[in-house]
């Protein structure tokens, strides 16, 4: 009978339970194994395939399933974007992009500039990509082509762009919030109190999410006001139907709170009264009359702008191979991914990630 020595399912666990947070560091070099071991073949397939990173539904969140084997690389995403029509998907300092009406999402690599630092961004003017460090393309349909844009910005740690439905452009960096109202020709800061990660708009208001909590502008973006400030930065916005919903960092309770607003932004209810909490609460969408939400107890579905909570997809483990408890001593590891969801026409895409966000 094949088995697998202790020493190769040691290492095996080791790799599957690193520490989240230490996920980006440069990994130590190796040291040499003479040590002949044996290994069992169909363990060893099931170790290589993808599985628990990447679901799709087709129905409203109510059935998932697990396309992870779709996947270009057989690798953790480092960042994925949902639009309209494409998808796209960074991993291992590649973009891929995907058409978003089929079955299931067959990938192609894209030709994005500083792909090791892209995150994409879909305007209503078209496809944007942009690096952290500033610079800005946007693809041109008729070529495929990317090409620089708003290059008078000339400042660095970009963290999001969004294009406002009167044509205002918005560029979130670490250090506050810039407004252009004359297609990125000229800039002026809007807000001074630390990062902008996300912005989104509904009914002439703007929602963003910030250093301070979540706040909200109602004069096209000229003057910001905190209306969720409890000690934590702001996580998630997204526009509902009749309103907003968010998640931000609670000191008190020390977890995430997620909530939703019917007044425009002006008062905040919480909805997450039926869920643990979590420091892991990442993402809140819409898909017709359901909100679905990502935790690390699963995927959520409410009929009832929050007030109930149905799981429909059960947690995943973070590693295909069991733990035992005396090699599983990182306290952040319980074993679970976080999902994070995205939504692009009627389809639903759940990331499960090791790090929540």
């Amino acid at each position: 009978m094949n088995f697998i020595p202790l020493t190769l399912l040691y290492c095996v666990l080791f790799v599957f339970s690193s520490d989240p947070a230490l996920e980006y560091l440069p990994s130590s070099p190796a040291k040499n194994v003479t040590t002949s071991i044996t290994v069992n073949p169909t363990l060893a397939k099931e170790v290589e395939q993808a599985t628990n990173i990447f679901y799709q539904s087709k129905d409203g969140g109510q059935t998932w399933e697990d396309v992870s084997y779709s996947l270009p690389e057989n690798e953790q995403p480092e960042g994925f974007f949902a639009g309209a029509s494409d998808l796209y998907l960074r991993i291992n300092n590649n973009m891929y992009r995907s058409k978003s009406n089929l079955k299931t999402p067959v990938w192609q690599k894209e030709k994005v500039l500083d792909p090791q630092s892209s995150s994409i961004a879909f305007n209503h003017s078209g496809v944007l990509a942009y690096s952290y460090e500033g610079k800005v393309y946007q693809k041109k349909s008729a070529t495929g082509n990317w090409l620089p844009i708003y290059t008078s910005f000339k400042k660095h740690s970009m963290r999001t762009i969004f294009e406002a439905s009167d044509g205002a452009i918005f560029l979130g960096c670490d250090y506050g919030l810039f407004k252009s109202a004359d297609h990125g020709n000229s800039w002026k800061q809007v807000q001074h109190e630390g990062w902008v990660m996300d912005i989104v708009e509904g009914e002439g208001v703007l929602i963003a999410t910030g250093q301070g909590g979540i706040m909200r502008s109602t004069d096209h973006g000229e003057h910001w006001e905190w209306v969720i400030s409890e000690g934590g930065v702001g996580i998630a916005v997204e526009h509902i139907d009749g309103g907003f919903a968010a998640i931000s960092y609670n000191t008190s309770s020390q977890s995430r709170r997620m909530r939703i607003s019917m007044d425009s932004g002006k008062t905040w209810q919480a909805i997450d009264e039926g869920l643990q909490p979590s420091l892991s609460l990442s993402s809140i969408k819409q898909v017709g009359k359901y909100l679905i939400c990502g935790h690390p107890d699963g995927i959520f579905r409410s009929s009832d702008m929050g007030k109930t909570w149905n799981m429909v997809h059960s947690a995943v483990e973070k590693n295909k191979i069991k733990i035992p408890n005396m090699l599983n001593t990182n306290p952040l590891n319980d074993g679970r991914k976080a999902f994070t969801i995205y939504v692009s026409g009627n389809v639903l895409y759940a990331v499960a990630r090791e790090g929540g966000c």
